[in-house]
């Protein structure tokens, strides 16, 4: 059985009363989001740090990532790259120290031809963050979504490490690119560290770049992604089982494929995101 974690930030309740509520679900572990605030590294003393750890302990859980995401162009402007991978740098000594091994993360769309200067200079930005976390025997897991899971494969495979991995989250696929998440993750069996467990519905075709951001676009916006989710001309976010995600073919392949790892609930939109997770723990279940 895969343990089951929730996005502490989806339950919206702050970092503490996020974890309790966590706990009270029944999850195994959480997620939390690093990037600004009290989770922010820079805001976080060693003796912060330490306590912080003790208590998710003594709840009985455990993390199973942070999510480090910095938003914007993601790693496509190179003006920007180094003090985003410093930063990001700083996120993965965090979250060693909080006992996983994971931060997930948007890089931003990577384009198609490898000679373009985006391509290039994401390329560099990864390898990197890849050395790195490597280094640290932990991963940067990109999330999956913004371009199909074969030409995702190709630039990781370009990588000289595998400390650049991937957060797999089949309704971004199913949402945005049309991509078959159960093919997704045939495909990128090799590299899948974390996982996230949401599901949606496509509306009508759109360009990727309009919903992740990318130079010459807006920059990303998790708020704006979350009000197209819920209301926009494109795709819906829906509760499990209400979307295009195949979840009995979804979890069988992960079972295939030897994953171990957690099965973490993201709720993005909704007005009662704690019955929402609650219902999400047991559609989860049933196919355990």
């Amino acid at each position: 059985m895969n343990p089951i974690g929730i996005m502490v930030d989806s339950l919206r309740l702050g970092v503490r009363d996020g974890l309790k509520k966590a706990k009270e679900l029944g999850a195994d572990g959480v997620q939390i989001y690093a990037v600004s605030g009290e989770m922010d590294p820079a805001n976080l003393s060693s003796g912060a740090r330490k306590e912080l750890k003790d208590y998710i302990a003594s709840l009985g859980l455990e993390i199973s990532a942070l999510c480090g995401d910095l938003g914007g162009h993601g790693f496509q402007d190179a003006t920007v790259n180094a003090e985003k991978i410093e930063k990001s740098k700083r996120i993965l000594d965090l979250a060693v120290e909080l006992g996983t091994k994971v931060v997930t993360t948007h890089i931003g769309v990577v384009p198609e031809q490898t000679n373009d200067p985006i391509y290039e200079t994401m390329h560099r930005a990864c390898e990197e963050l890849g050395v790195y976390a490597k280094s640290l025997d932990a991963y940067f897991a990109i999330e999956t979504g913004p371009e199909p899971a074969a030409h995702l494969k190709s630039f990781l495979d370009s990588l000289s490490t595998n400390g650049v991995s991937v957060n797999f989250d089949p309704a971004n696929m199913v949402m945005v690119t049309g991509d078959d998440p159960v093919q997704g993750i045939i495909t990128l069996k090799d590299y899948i560290v974390h996982t996230h467990v949401k599901d949606g519905v496509r509306l009508r075709q759109v360009d990727p770049r309009e919903v992740y951001g990318s130079l010459g676009y807006k920059p990303m916006s998790h708020e704006q992604i979350a009000e197209d989710a819920t209301s926009g001309l494109y795709y819906r976010e829906l509760a499990l089982g209400e979307g295009h995600v195949d979840f009995a073919r979804y979890f069988q392949t992960l079972r295939d494929i030897g994953y171990k790892g957690y099965l973490t609930i993201e709720r993005e939109v909704g007005e009662q995101p704690e019955k929402d997770i609650a219902s999400a723990i047991a559609f989860i279940r049933k196919y355990q």
